[in-house]
């Protein structure tokens, strides 16, 4: 028993983290998760080719929940966009279902590779000072949004986030205001991670080697001991988003999304 305590406290750690993140940020909670997930089962001697898939698989299935409370505390103060809501949603969730399925067929430094590249993009995004701007609005092409939902919704299941991590630089690149974009981002994980992680418990039904009480690629005691943490501090961190000046925990998470995608990346090709 004595032997799990690391897990557990490592576990409870990054769940406080990350809906605090889902929060504050409207990352979803995954971007935290997943690489600390990934570390700690690594230091339990858990199988390596399942390591990466139950981090990702899991971390999806606790942000069907980190969104919903997240997204309420943003839809209360006004800050989720309904109609942007409408228009990607069909795209987030069928790209959420594919990259959910295609991952049985992905090996686990793939995922690796996956989660380092866009997260130290995220991460060089973050830090730099002024807020990259494309345009002046979204596309009015329906063809053009259900693409971009797609591959926002694919990505984000291929490397077990919410959706916000992906689609906040992108919507502010076309001039929505921060607030809002973080708000509607937050409800853009429920649309994400309920059919990605569908996908996940689809493909990794009949893989051997799974831990007890797993539904595919899914801890469900590993959910279980996150989803209080993150379910409960993502309301804080949404309080203060609201609040507070965002720019130097930006810089601050900007640098650990750096030195984690890095540390995924020699992972994945050392």
């Amino acid at each position: 028993m004595l032997e799990l305590l690391p897990f557990v406290l490592g576990v409870i750690a990054a769940a406080i983290l990350a809906g605090l993140m889902a929060g504050l940020l409207g990352v979803g909670g995954g971007i935290v998760l997943v690489p600390v997930l990934f570390w700690v089962l690594s230091l339990i001697d858990f199988p390596a080719a399942l390591s990466m898939h139950m981090a990702v698989a899991t971390s999806l299935a606790t942000i069907i929940f980190t969104s919903i409370s997240s997204a309420r505390a943003h839809h209360r103060r006004g800050a989720v966009d309904v109609a942007l809501l409408k228009r990607w949603g069909p795209g987030l969730m069928l790209g959420a279902l594919a990259g959910g399925l295609a991952a049985k067929f992905i090996q686990p430094d793939g995922l690796k590779a996956i989660f380092g590249i866009i997260a130290l993009a995220v991460a060089v995004n973050m830090a730099i000072p002024r807020t990259l701007v494309l345009a002046q609005s979204l596309p009015g092409s329906t063809a053009i949004n259900a693409a971009i939902s797609f591959v926002v919704g694919t990505i984000s299941a291929l490397m077990g986030i919410g959706g916000g991590t992906l689609s906040v630089p992108i919507l502010t690149a076309c001039s929505f205001e921060i607030r809002r974009a973080v708000g509607t981002a937050a409800a853009f994980g429920l649309l994400i991670a309920i059919p990605a992680a569908v996908g996940f418990v689809l493909s990794g039904w009949s893989v051997p080697g799974r831990p007890p009480y797993s539904l595919g690629y899914v801890s469900l005691p590993a959910a279980a001991l996150i989803l209080p943490f993150t379910v409960g501090f993502a309301p804080l961190g949404a309080r203060l988003a609201h609040s507070l000046d965002g720019i130097w925990i930006k810089r601050a998470f900007a640098l650990f999304l750096a030195v984690t995608a890095v540390r995924m990346l020699i992972s994945a090709f050392g």
